[in-house]
């Protein structure tokens, strides 16, 4: 309470500055003779230094609190005294102004002290009387009435004061306790709001954005600043957006219509709200038609997903027989060498159809992506160490480039990691040349200020008629192929919100390019609105 401190000090100034033009102004006349001219003067001087001290010393924010209350309660007690003895005339005068002293003291200190101080008031007060009466030369109009009435009212003002400053310290600090909550919650609902994936705007009614989430941002793209980095009215980023606003405000109707907006043409669909009855104040919510189509997509691979699962297992059990039963034939001495064939022919296409059903199973239990804050160039090169450790040399050789030590990223690492080894297996089994072991390599850098992993290798590249049909589940060049690898790597980037998509290279070979979320790019937009 430090504020209260201070004005109790500029008080006493006050109170200093008016004793002191009483003892030394013409007007100080007015109030009577002085009994002891020399006394008031040096009370007078006394009494404005010390109140100038007292309020220096308020100031400091350091300074203890409680023994600058006790020092300025005795030098007002001391000070009120001995200027009543010296001026008895303005005698109840000062004894007024001492009662607001302890009041506002008491306010400050616990009750025991403020008694104290309402104590140390009256007593002087007493005392004061008890020496003019001792000495005779009482005077007339100031009756011991007065002095006890004088006493009885500094400690009733010590004790209301304390009682009402304790309630003010209490609901002084229930207030802060519960701005804190507020805030809190404030901070909660702004980080919610800036986390939905539904783009959230607040604009009022002359057009002009007051507040807009990450997911809105990225919708608009880079029409939502202008070159002085300040958002944009809403006309100026997309007038047909603002037109539909107006229309809704004039007539209530909104139309269900998408619309295309920001720099990459989302399909949006707006939904209005109006914040308050008296404005036009409305909350824009746009949502993103290709997630609703992503997430009806995902649903239906879901259930396709659970139903593959199931026919998949149903699969295994006959497999299996048919595989084992091959093999106990292929050791019988009594088969050819046609029928030998034949048999091969039986284990090769059991193990391919083995291999697409662990492909489906593995489709069926993949997990929600969980992206997480990531260092992609650390994770592609423990990438490279371990696939080395656990591939031969013979069947190929795979390095990481990029000149960059660190790259930031927002990626599921386990499904990084699933899609890399798909792609780089992919380019094991097929990015060689005749006779030669498979050369890949895993580039790591940034294009555009996206984080981009191209997985590329020196074979014969793949031919242009089937680049179209390269991520469609079981499609396959190979006879010994699943065709879903790819498939599986491309849904998993999507799970990611990244792209995965060929790049056909000139000099011959084939290239994968993985484009990647970076690290909250709208964070640095955020601190704009």
């Amino acid at each position: 309470m430090r504020r209260e401190l201070y004005l109790l000090a500029l008080y006493r100034v006050l109170e200093a500055t008016l004793l002191a033009a009483m003892v030394f102004s013409p007007a100080g006349a007015l109030f009577g003779e002085a009994r002891d001219p020399a006394l008031a003067a040096t009370v007078a001087v006394a009494y404005v230094l010390m109140s100038l001290v007292l309020l220096l010393f308020s100031q400091r924010e350091n300074y203890p609190m409680l023994p600058h209350l006790l020092v300025g309660i005795v030098c007002d007690v001391g000070a009120a005294t001995l200027a009543t003895h010296a001026m008895p005339s303005a005698g109840p005068g000062i004894a007024m102004m001492l009662l607001f002293n302890v009041g506002a003291a008491s306010l400050l200190l616990p009750l025991r002290l403020g008694l104290v101080a309402a104590a140390l008031a009256s007593g002087a007060l007493v005392a004061q009387f008890m020496v003019v009466v001792a000495s005779g030369s009482m005077v007339r109009d100031r009756p011991l009435a007065e002095v006890l009435m004088f006493a009885v009212s500094y400690f009733a003002m010590a004790t209301l004061t304390n009682f009402l400053g304790l309630q003010t310290r209490e609901s002084r600090t229930i207030a802060q306790q519960r701005g804190a909550e507020a805030a809190n919650l404030a901070e909660i609902n702004e980080l919610i709001i800036r986390r939905m994936r539904v783009g959230v705007m607040m604009v009022d009614g002359s057009g002009h954005i007051r507040m807009s989430n990450e997911a809105a941002m990225v919708l608009l793209g880079n029409t939502a600043s202008g070159a002085d980095g300040q958002l944009r009215t809403l006309p100026q980023i997309s007038p047909a957006l603002s037109m539909r606003v107006a229309e809704w405000r004039r007539s209530g109707e909104s139309d269900d219509t998408p619309l295309k907006i920001g720099d990459d043409g989302h399909d949006i669909l707006p939904r209005f709200a109006r914040l308050l009855a008296t404005d036009d104040t409305t909350l824009i919510f746009l949502d993103d038609t290709s997630l609703v189509a992503r997430r009806a997509e995902t649903l239906t691979l879901a259930a396709m997903g659970r139903f593959s699962a199931s026919l998949a297992h149903e699969i295994r059990n006959p497999l299996a027989a048919i595989s084992y039963a091959t093999q106990l034939l292929e050791e019988s001495r009594d088969i050819g060498d046609s029928d030998r064939r034949l048999l091969q022919i039986v284990h090769q296409q059991c193990m391919r159809t083995n291999g697409i059903v662990e492909s489906v199973l593995s489709l069926a239990r993949r997990e929600r992506a969980q992206p997480e804050h990531v260092d992609l160039v650390g994770l592609v090169r423990n990438f490279v160490e371990d696939y080395r450790e656990t591939t031969p040399e013979e069947n190929g050789s795979v390095k990481a480039a990029g000149s960059l030590a660190r790259l930031p990223a927002m990626i599921d690492p386990r499904h990084l990691h699933q899609v890399l080894t798909a792609l780089v297996n992919n380019a094991v089994r097929h990015g060689h040349q005749p006779g030669e072991p498979a050369r890949i390599t895993l580039h790591v850098d940034a294009q555009d200020g996206l984080p981009v992993i191209q997985v590329s290798d020196r074979g014969p590249g793949i031919p242009d008629a089937v680049t179209a049909q390269l991520f469609r589940p079981f499609f396959t060049t190979s006879e010994h192929g699943t065709g879903l690898g790819l498939y599986i790597a491309h849904e998993l980037c999507r799970a990611n919100e990244a792209t995965l998509d060929y790049v056909a290279v000139p000099g011959g070979g084939a290239c994968f390019r993985m484009v990647l979320r970076g690290r909250n790019a709208m964070l640095a937009s955020s601190s704009n609105l």
